[in-house]
Parts: C-alpha cells; structure tokens; sequence
C-alpha cells in the first residue's frame, strides 16, 4: 500500500517541508496575523476569558467538521451534518429528560448520527447516487423529521452532570478542547499512520488506479461516512450540553462553518489531499474572523456573507494550486 499512496508528510529525511506542510505553515502565519490585527483593533480580544471562549467554540467547530474532513478526503461530500447535528441532539434531549438517564440519552445521539451516517454512505456506494444529491437530500428528510418530531417546541434543563460536557471545565481549559485533542490525535494516527488511513487518501485522490490496486473502495467510503455521522452525533452532544436546550432549527448554520473549516485548513474538496490538523487551524481561523467581528460590531447580518466568501476563496485556492501542479 505505501506505493500506493503518499499523504506527503515531508521530504527525505525531513530535508525539506512538503507543499502540505508549507500550506500549514502558511495558515498558521494567517492565524497569527489574524490574532495580531484582532489584537490591535480590540482590547477585549486577547482577555483570557475571549481566548477561551475562542478555543471552546474552535473545538465544537473541529468535532462537527473532523468527520466530514474524511468524506472530503476520500472524494466525498456530507451536506447533512447540520440536519444530523438537530436530530440527533433533539433525540437525546429527549431520552435525557424523559428517562432521567444521561448515558441512554448520549447513546441514542451518538447512534442515530451513526445510523444516518451508514444511510449516506449506503446510498453513495451502494445506489450510487452522487454525494451532493444524496445528502443534500438526506439534509431535507432530517429538517422535515427534527420538525415533525420537535412540533415546534423546545426542550431546555438537564442535569449539571451532562451540561459540564459543553460548558465545564478541566484545570482551566473548557471540556471540549480535551475532546478535540483526543480526537485529532487519535484521528491523525489512523489517517496518517495506517493502511486504512492510507487506502482513503487513495480512494480520494484516484478511484480507478485506488481498486485496481486493491483497495477496498466500497467500504472504505461507507465507513467514512459513518464516521462523519458519529461525528455528527457527538458534536449533537456537545452542542447539546452547551447550549442546555433542544430545537428544531439549532443545526441550520452547521454545515456551511463545517465545510468552511475543512476547506480553509486545506483539505482539497477534489479529494485525495488534507489533514485533521489542517481542519483544525481552518476551524480556529473561521472562529477567529467570527469572534472579530462580533468584537467590532459587525453586524450578524454580514457574517454568513464573510463565511460563504471565506469558502470560495478556499475553493478557488485549491483549484489554482491543482493547476500549478497538473493534477
């Protein structure tokens, strides 16, 4: 398989940084200057209490787009996450309160991003329907199921102990930047230093040569679908337990954050080329530019228009970049 595919981490021996780490490096410098630029223009922003809420909402950002960063990776698309993100949050909120178990209601979240997951998965491989058109379908029956079920109401109050999930902290630092680091290093581990890891980056970048190599393509896309899914149900929690209530709509501005995060950090939406990590700088640039804005007045209005520009420009890079390459 390592003739197979190259992730790129570097040159020999380290001799020189790969296009990859020269594209990390470079949004780190953005990061910086972001901060720099943030830093001058507001005093508020470098207060611990600003960074830190920067941090918790760059995390939940990065759980919500890690998953899908393997769809994109292996030359796929999830434009369900938000809808997953409100089914399955609405769905465990539920359990919770109605059940008073924490754990049962954490397993149906985490199950039903699963199972929705496998159903995107199953129709890209197994009915062959293109990822856009298969998700972004799967996107409207999850709005039309939350909406059914919710009847417009909300569900708010849960225990201290699950609430601790989205808003608590550990020696300073909130919960869920230690789920973001567990799940990035464990992430970048598979993706980085495994066959597994290694047959998706084929499967991504050349599908044909990918199953005449061998590669198992049928399950390696259902299984990063599933992923996604997973991921999705998780970050519900998370979500879940930050915000301490439920409703019907609370998923409608996930995705565009989560694909912008996973486009800024680098991952190429051709498939093939990215990194967990890079997800996480993109995610921690997007909060960023959100966080500053919302510092300076800018209007809530014009912040999807900056996130939908963000993406292009990302896009617009890759594809300039591809074609300096001749890929």
């Amino acid at each position: 398989m390592n003739a197979i595919v190259q992730p790129a981490l570097g040159g020999p021996r380290g001799a020189q940084l790969s296009p990859e780490q020269r594209a990390l490096v470079l949004r780190l410098a953005v990061l910086c200057l972001l901060g720099l630029a943030l830093s001058l223009a507001s005093n508020a922003f470098l207060t611990p209490g600003n960074l830190l809420n920067v941090l918790r909402q760059a995390s939940l950002m990065f759980l919500l787009a890690s998953g899908l960063t393997l769809v994109i990776l292996c030359g796929g698309l999830d434009l369900s996450i938000g809808a997953n993100v409100a089914l399955s949050a609405c769905l465990a909120g539920t359990v919770i309160q109605g059940t008073g178990s924490v754990m049962l209601g954490c397993a149906v979240g985490a199950g039903c991003g699963l199972a929705i997951g496998v159903l995107n998965g199953l129709m890209v491989t197994a009915l062959r329907i293109p990822p856009f058109i298969a998700t972004y379908g799967m996107l409207w029956i999850l709005h039309g199921v939350t909406y059914w079920f919710m009847n417009g109401e909300t569900i708010h109050g849960f225990p201290p102990g699950f609430r601790a999930l989205g808003s608590g902290y550990f020696g300073g630092v909130p919960l869920p930047v230690y789920l973001m680091l567990s799940v990035l290093l464990v992430g970048t581990v598979l993706m980085q230093y495994t066959t597994w890891g290694q047959e998706v980056y084929a499967t991504g970048a050349n599908t044909e040569s990918a199953e005449l190599s061998g590669v198992p393509v049928f399950t390696r896309r259902l299984a990063v679908y599933a992923a996604s899914g997973l991921m999705g149900g998780l970050a519900s929690l998370v979500f879940l337990a930050r915000l301490n209530s439920a409703e019907g709509d609370m998923g409608e501005s996930l995705t565009l954050q989560a694909i912008a995060a996973v486009l800024i950090g680098g991952t190429s939406l051709f498939g093939g080329t990215g990194t967990l990590g890079g997800t996480l700088i993109g995610g921690l640039i997007l909060t960023v530019v959100l966080n500053g804005m919302n510092l300076l007045g800018v209007s809530a209005n014009w912040q999807p228009l900056i996130t939908g520009v963000i993406v292009i420009l990302s896009v617009l890079s890759d594809a300039l970049a591809r074609k300096r390459r001749g890929t």
